[in-house]
């Protein structure tokens, strides 16, 4: 029963449907951010393009050297530093070991909430982006209600007219029914004697 509540539960949840929406309207969003961020890399392209043709090779080669040789020596540094900063204690090596795993453990559980937490808001935009296509789309319609309904004066005069009609329908097939009905009784009975 638990399986089919949850199975109930998780088809008729509109939840994902609204986070697919509200992706799609955020995609639509940046989307139209594109076109300015173009415009200005057109303007900044020039400029980029003369920096780098102005730049002596040498000179990015002795600067690029220079960083490598830097590099290397922070990195003998950090190794020297660590290797003779490691504890042989094998019982110290366990409690770091084990203290790293409850950190990756917490910073997992972060993670997941902060996921959840980002899934419920877009979702949520997602619902406040459908209710806002819904409510252009009744918008739109009652346009058209506007537009096709006659005038209100002109409305009333043949609802009023149209009333005693359909009223006077209601009864008549509902007569017509019952003597219908007593027919096809009265036929079947003498055919069964």
């Amino acid at each position: 029963m638990a399986i089919t509540d949850d199975l109930r539960k998780t088809l008729t949840d509109p939840t994902p449907l609204y986070f697919a929406a509200g992706t799609a309207d955020l995609a639509v969003q940046q989307a139209k951010k594109v076109p300015a961020l173009i415009e200005q890399l057109k303007a900044e392209a020039p400029s980029r393009i003369d920096a780098v043709r102005n730049t002596d090779p040498k000179a990015v080669q002795e600067k690029v050297t220079t960083q490598a040789k830097e590099a290397q020596a922070t990195v003998q540094a950090k190794v020297t530093e660590v290797i003779g900063n490691i504890d042989t204690d094998l019982k110290k090596l366990g409690e770091t070991a084990q203290d790293l795993a409850l950190r990756g453990v917490g910073v997992a559980a972060e993670y997941a909430v902060k996921a959840r937490e980002t899934y419920e808001k877009v979702a949520e935009h997602g619902e406040q982006t459908v209710k806002a296509w819904r409510g252009e789309a009744a918008d739109e319609i009652a346009e058209i209600a506007v537009a096709v309904e006659p005038e209100p004066e002109t409305a009333q005069e043949p609802a009023a007219a149209s009333e005693p009609k359909a009223e006077a329908k209601k009864p008549a097939p509902a007569a017509r029914k019952a003597p219908a009905r007593k027919a096809a009784a009265k036929k079947t009975t003498p055919s069964a004697m």
